[in-house]
């Protein structure tokens, strides 16, 4: 009878077909088969469709005498039951023998009962290990996310380093930044997903393959909790031991910009209008709509959506509301150097007092965040020995990891708060101080950028513009028009500068290029 030696491997760390098919030979001689044809496969048994198999199936198939198919044991030739049914019809057709060399069993057309049901259970067998098999990897990985261990591919802005034994992940120095810039721009509210991947391409972030960032991949870096120290694996959040690259409050807020949570109620249109989406009716608080009348002359008006308070349309011609803006920043440019240098050495004094502070908050800082490491290792030999339950052990290792979590972001934020708390006051008295000269000379979006900055509030009165300054633009505002002195010096230094700089950060990220304008209109 002629047969065909099979032998199968799924990854060359296994048994070599080489070995299985000098066994197969010797079995073949002894039974005094003809050799008709050699397949030496390496292609997994449970996976995909197992073409190189098929192959050995059409041969015999095709053949017009009874084929032996020998093979050095059960496993090499299934792990399942779903080729024992395309294999069994060609045995009852008498197409096929079946030849298993270890367990010394020889399947064919007249094969009794017993010898089946051993061919049944030897699949059985094979197909137990594959299921116990994948639960031990299940398993392992399932301890690889209690560690907070990274199985995958690293995101965009990280990359995987070292071997099989010594894996990591840590920042791409060449994307890494710009997975922060990303972050904060979107935080603006001043980028859809679209125009953010056009900017964020522009400033040189590319994909794995070296191509431009679409909307979808954008997307889903902004909903990826991995950037603030969390990963999202079998549909769970684990804390991971990578360093993140922006803080949770970042990402909240790029969650809420999604959302719709104080996004701008525009769109970018043929023409960008220097108060649109910043006005609204003072009578009935609907939003005050731009148009442009006789091709040249901008008018503002209510939108009348709810026309049983405000029925009537009132136009207000832009250069009338920027008048009081104009005041405004007229008073900032009057403001005596004398006065801004004063106002800059209270600044640089008390930041000497502020340092100390910060020195000593991120020291005990520290000492709390090592300790909670001692606690993290102890805990986990614990789970180890058995005394705790995997449920414990991941209540209180979320617990741990968030207050680090807390920690590294409180640390983070005495680093920088002298360069918070004194360059930022310097720099937001520059900004007033040339804001009419900058006003003056931007674009309508620039000019948005900063009546945002500096305003807050802001409706329309029947024709006149009301509004309150922000933070510490009021302050400055006083000192400009009353000079009061140093009352006001001292009300200046005792500010959130936490918040402010946030606002300038902010102010600075929403600058667009000309090129980005003309793509946005």
């Amino acid at each position: 009878m002629k047969a065909i030696r099979l032998a199968r491997v799924s990854d060359k760390k296994q048994d070599s077909n080489e070995a299985q098919v000098v066994r197969i030979s010797d079995y073949i001689k002894y039974k005094d088969l003809t050799i008709w044809k050699t397949h030496e496969i390496e292609e997994s048994s449970t996976r995909g469709d197992r073409t190189k198999f098929q192959e050995v199936i059409k041969e015999i198939k095709q053949s017009k005498e009874c084929i032996a198919l020998v093979v050095d044991t059960v496993d090499r030739l299934q792990r399942s039951f779903k080729e024992s049914v395309l294999l069994d019809d060609l045995r009852k057709a008498g197409k096929l023998e079946i030849h298993f060399y270890r367990e010394n069993l020889v399947i064919h057309k007249n094969s009794n009962s017993a010898d089946l049901l051993r061919w049944d259970m030897a699949v059985m067998f094979a197909r137990s290990y594959i299921l116990q098999l994948s639960d031990n990897v299940k398993r392992k990985f399932e301890q690889m996310r209690r560690n907070g261990i990274w199985v995958g591919k690293a995101p965009i802005g990280y990359k995987n380093i070292g071997d099989e034994k010594n894996r990591d992940i840590i920042p791409d120095p060449e994307k890494s930044h710009l997975i922060q810039r990303l972050f904060e721009l979107y935080s603006t509210g001043s980028y859809s997903i679209q125009l953010l991947s056009v900017q964020i391409s522009k400033e040189g972030l590319r994909g794995s393959l070296g191509k431009p960032l679409v909307p979808g991949m954008v997307y889903n870096i902004l909903n990826n909790p991995f950037y603030y120290g969390e990963m999202l694996t079998a549909g769970q959040i684990f804390p991971h031991r990578y360093m993140p690259l922006i803080s949770k409050e970042l990402f909240d807020l790029c969650q809420k910009r999604m959302k719709g949570w104080n996004k701008n109620q525009f769109q970018y249109a043929a023409k960008t209008f220097i108060f649109r989406g910043l006005l609204r009716c003072a009578k009935c608080g609907c939003a005050m709509s731009p148009e442009i009348k006789k091709g040249k002359y901008i008018y503002y008006s209510c939108t009348t959506a709810r026309k049983a308070i405000c029925s009537k349309k009132i136009f207000v011609r832009e250069e009338a509301l920027l008048k009081p803006i104009y005041k405004v920043l007229e008073a900032y440019e009057g403001i005596p150097q004398e006065t801004i240098n004063e106002i800059i050495d209270i600044m640089a004094t008390s930041n000497e007092h502020e340092i100390t502070f910060n020195v000593e908050a991120i020291k005990t800082l520290r000492g709390e965040y090592d300790a909670i490491q001692v606690k993290q290792n102890r805990l986990t030999d614990l789970l180890l020995e058995g005394t705790v339950t995997t449920e414990v052990y991941e209540v209180k290792l979320k617990e741990f990891k968030t207050r680090q979590r807390d920690i590294n972001q409180q640390i983070e934020n005495h680093t920088s708060a002298d360069e918070s708390y004194h360059i930022t006051a310097t720099n937001v008295l520059r900004l007033a101080k040339n804001a009419l000269a900058l006003f003056k000379s931007s674009e309508p979006l620039e000019k948005r950028s900063l009546l945002n900055l500096l305003l807050q509030n802001s409706t329309v009165n029947g024709k006149n513009l009301e509004f309150t300054l922000r933070s510490p633009f009021n302050t400055i505002y006083d000192i400009a028009i009353h000079s009061t002195g140093r009352g006001a010096l001292d009300t200046f230094r005792t500010l959130d500068w936490k918040h402010i700089k946030a606002d300038l950060d902010k102010y600075n990220s929403e600058q667009v290029s000309q090129d980005l304008l003309k793509i946005a209109c």
